[in-house]
């Protein structure tokens, strides 16, 4: 979503803040802004579009000042336009935020009834001119922001600036998170870690309802109630080498090719130094205390859910509930005795999965994050919180957080399994040596990617494309229709294979690509069986198994892809890299936007 920055320091604040926010565009923006203070006086520039655009118009009219904000707006209330651009403005005050004020027609009705004139459609500009409102009636900045926060209903992370006041800060967040960053006689403030890096790795995470006044040499931070708190200053080491495209053309290209490294280095973390158990931090887990498993999320990652669903259920038998966040939390289903709550989230902070995280806190026996940012409210919130040790992910579309997401959760599902008896030792140890082999089976399917293109050229001239799949290939099929409609614009579904009867097929004609996940394991037969269905009505199949499913079902196909043979339990964790490539060399061919998709944002921290 949105991505704040604030700076105050001993050097020009606008190369800062625009760099900062270029660090911040994997979160998706459709406009940028920064407004900073020289000689006492508030300036801002805004633009439309790409960050380029911003840095156009400050070479241009540049703005100089030591102490700045910034923001990179996805837009919600009002069209992305310069006008509804942040940072917004009310005479002494100017404000960037993330996240919705849910009460901001209340307050904008208010305001008009004394007379206050809005210039923009967004929500953000009720909060700047309250807060000017306050200042006018003789309050000062702090006094004003503090009253603005305790008339402000929703989800939000706030940073003010103000004319004037060249050394002030003053941030606020509730629902969304927002950190700051010590330096030497400098601090910032940033949506994430990752923002203030070339800055800073000295961060202090605020806390749900936290407001803190800063200066270059200061931090007060009060908590939802007015009471000064201390939040502790941690150290955060960002690889740099993460966050560049190293060589490579698109982050997602680049992410992609990480995934055997990376999984490989989830899998190790969750496994004894000989090969043979399972380990888990801290006080761990003991399913043998629980009868059941809710798992909750949003996107890729509830994909990844529906999988590990599989897993659990057949491995371990231990029933397994998911839910997508956003519907979860407004269902308010009873928790019964004895259940885990797990919640899985790549940033740490999706506002759906935190809002159905908060809802079991007392109702679950155990709260159970799986995330890739360690200090992320989620994990912070959770009984036990499991990095899946992914890196940053930079593209907008999912990759290796998904398939660590899948090892992490095949490594719980194999522990649960081993605490209920359901695997001896000598089982577990040949599963576990059977996922250590996963990141060369993906190192060689990653080197299908030539011939990926070449069928990506002609799927980029469908309109419509269908995946299929059966058992745990049903939720691959899912992933691999949302990777292609995400970054190709293609309009794509996914379905398990047996419904293909039950509708779907009525769209079967000479047009229509049917993307067939078909690994041979036992539920092959009757995969090939529904694939058979389409061929017999003109549909276009591109099959996608081993070498020997191929060559027992690949005849007739419109085009086949061959991956390596691969334990018929950990197959998903394989076949999620055909699906990556296939949707990244379809939006290549179609020339969209890759790593930032259109309309959609890394991390969603709003409704």
């Amino acid at each position: 979503m949105c991505g704040i920055v604030g700076v105050l320091g001993d050097h020009e604040a606008a190369p800062l803040l625009v760099e900062a926010l270029k660090r911040l565009e994997y979160r998706g923006y459709d406009s940028a802004g920064i407004a900073t203070i020289h000689d006492g006086k508030l300036k801002r520039r805004r633009a439309v579009g790409k960050l380029v655009n911003l840095s156009d118009l400050l070479v241009h009219d540049p703005l100089a000042g030591k102490a700045g904000i910034g923001h990179t707006r996805w837009a919600t209330h009002g069209a992305p336009t310069t006008g509804n651009a942040h940072p917004h403005r009310a005479g002494p005050v100017a404000v960037v935020h993330n996240g919705i004020i849910e009460n901001f027609r209340e307050l904008r009705a208010e305001m008009a009834g004394e007379g206050i004139e809005f210039q923009t459609e967004t929500d953000t500009e009720t909060v700047a001119l309250l807060t000017h409102h306050y200042i006018e009636q003789g309050d000062s900045p702090r006094e004003a922001v503090q009253k603005t926060l305790s008339r402000l209903d929703g989800a939000f992370a706030l940073c003010f600036l103000f004319d004037g006041e060249d050394d002030l800060l003053i941030a606020a967040r509730k629902g969304s998170p927002l950190a700051i960053g010590h330096g030497d006689g400098e601090m910032y403030v940033g949506s994430d870690a990752i923002a203030l890096a070339p800055m800073t790795t000295r961060i202090t995470y605020l806390e749900e309802g936290d407001w803190a006044v800063i200066t270059r040499n200061s931090v007060e931070i009060r908590d939802a109630d007015g009471q000064q708190v201390y939040r502790p200053i941690k150290t955060v080491n960002i690889d740099s080498t993460r966050i560049e495209k190293g060589g490579h053309k698109h982050f997602m290209a680049k992410e992609i090719a990480e995934q055997p490294t990376v999984l490989g280095e989830a899998i190790e973390h969750y496994i004894t130094a000989d090969g043979n158990a399972i380990t888990l931090p801290d006080a761990g887990i003991d399913f043998t205390k629980f009868d059941r498993i809710t798992m909750v999320a949003c996107g890729t990652a509830y994909l990844a859910c529906l999988t590990a669903k599989y897993w659990f259920e057949q491995v371990a038998r231990l029933p397994v509930e998911v839910d997508v966040a956003s519907e979860f939390r407004y269902r308010e289903p009873p928790i019964p005795a004895r259940t885990l709550a797990l919640f899985v989230s790549q940033s740490g902070e999706t506002a759906d999965t935190l809002a159905a995280l908060r809802y079991c806190q007392g109702k679950a026996d155990m709260i159970v994050s799986v995330v890739n940012v360690p200090e992320s409210s989620i994990a912070r919130e959770s009984d036990l919180a499991l990095p899946i040790l992914a890196g940053t992910e930079i593209g907008v579309a999912s990759t290796k957080a998904f398939t660590c997401q899948l090892a992490v959760m095949a490594t719980l599902a194999l522990k649960a399994a081993t605490d209920k008896g359901a695997l001896d030792d000598q089982t577990l140890a040949t599963h576990l040596a059977t996922l250590r082999t996963l990141p060369g089976l993906l190192s060689l399917a990653i080197n299908t990617g030539p011939e990926v293109k070449a069928i990506a050229r002609k799927l980029a001239e469908a309109q419509d494309v269908l995946f299929l799949g059966r058992g745990a290939m049903f939720p691959l099929a899912l992933e691999g229709a949302l990777k292609l409609k995400e970054i190709s614009y293609i309009h794509a579904e996914g379905y398990a294979s047996g419904e293909l009867k039950h509708g779907p097929i009525a769209l079967i004609d000479k047009s229509m690509p049917v993307v067939v996940m078909a690994p041979r394991d036992a539920l092959f037969d009757k995969t090939v069986s529904n694939m058979q269905e389409v061929m017999a009505r003109g549909g276009k199949v591109l099959l996608i198994s081993d070498s020997a499913g191929i060559r027992e079902a690949g005849q007739g196909a419109w085009e086949t892809l061959a991956m390596p043979s691969v334990d018929a339990l950990f197959a998903p964790i394989l076949y999620a890299v055909p699906a990556q490539l296939l949707a990244y060399h379809t939006a290549i061919a179609k020339g969209t936007d890759v790593d930032q998709p259109r309309n959609l944002a890394k991390s969603v921290t709003v409704e």
